[in-house]
């Protein structure tokens, strides 16, 4: 048993193709094949299924399977030490986060990052919850920043930040005439929500307590991914969103006008970087945590006085 073969039964097993597999592993198929088919002679047992396509684990191939990135996680924890004694932070970072984080961190603490740490190489994918969940059980990124508690056994969260949620409201909205609101001020009839595999569009529909879908006005019906194409919404038609409180940074005042916050305790989210339990990379993301503290508001580090809203 090689580490190789390790990494390719996990390949195959992630991208579930012999032939995407050897290409992510710059191997020929054949190649790849050959070391598999000697892994499963060694062990005595078939590791996969190749008679469905796509190709999937046996039953004790998902157990074998599961303990193969055990050990290949723990053998990269060699090359973390080697790296651990080096002064200069270097290396690849890969990073998951959700759409309604990305936007309001990451043009503010890229330029920090890559000035400070020019030796790391950061990949980001912006994705779903689901997405990056995936992704980080499979070890194909390293860590995600999105919302949490995940309530998620194989991982682990470090919450770093807890972000207000607010209403952004037109003046037709009856929440206009409201100084600050409290959830059950909410009408879900005028509200414009993002659509469904979001976790923010999870969060307010917990902070008003109705899952209850959502019509839009004149029997018209939108979805969407992004928190700024429902502040257009509000801005040109009527009705109210809900935002989170970084979003508020570019608005006009015009726009702040338009801005009611909640009654203590305020909704909001709490944003982790959530990882593997047997994760790699400790000072990078370390690093990446730390930027971020440096560009969050003081009172968005502690949790005080606000009420953390589940997905």
């Amino acid at each position: 048993m090689t580490i190789t073969q390790l990494e390719y039964i996990v390949a195959v097993d992630t991208y579930r193709s012999f032939v995407l597999a050897a290409e992510k592993c710059f191997v020929t198929q054949p190649t790849l094949s050959m070391q598999v088919q000697k892994l499963e002679d060694t062990l005595g047992v078939k590791i996969f299924d190749r008679s469905k396509q796509p190709v999937t684990p046996t039953e004790i191939g998902i157990e074998i399977i599961t303990q193969a990135r055990i050990m290949l996680s723990e053998s990269e924890k060699i090359k973390e030490i080697i790296t651990d004694r080096q002064k200069e932070l270097s290396g690849e970072l890969r990073v998951g986060i959700i759409p309604t984080v990305a936007p309001y961190i990451l043009p503010k603490i890229i330029r920090g990052f890559i000035e400070r740490y020019p030796q790391v190489k950061l990949i980001v994918w912006e994705q779903t919850t689901e997405e990056i969940v995936q992704q980080l059980k499979l070890g194909m990124i390293d860590c995600g920043i999105l919302s949490t508690p995940l309530h998620e056994s194989s991982l682990t969260e470090i919450p770093v930040f807890y972000e207000n949620f607010v209403a952004y409201v037109s003046k037709n909205s009856k929440l206009s005439k409201k100084k600050n609101i409290v959830p059950d001020d909410i009408d879900m009839e005028e509200i414009w929500i993002l659509n469904e595999g979001h976790c923010m569009r999870e969060q307010v529909l917990n902070i008003c307590q109705r899952r209850k879908s959502t019509k839009g006005f004149q029997h018209f019906e939108y979805n969407t991914g992004s928190v700024e194409t429902l502040k257009r919404m509000v801005d040109q038609n009527s009705g109210a969103t809900v935002l989170p409180e970084l979003a508020l940074a570019d608005l006009s005042d015009k726009q702040l006008d338009k801005v009611r916050y909640f009654k203590s305790p305020e909704p909001a989210r709490e944003v982790s970087i959530v990882i593997q339990r047997n994760f790699l990379k400790r000072r990078l993301i370390e690093a990446l945590k730390n930027e971020i503290l440096e560009f969050v508001p003081k009172r968005m580090k502690s949790k005080k006085k606000k009420e953390v809203i589940d997905i």
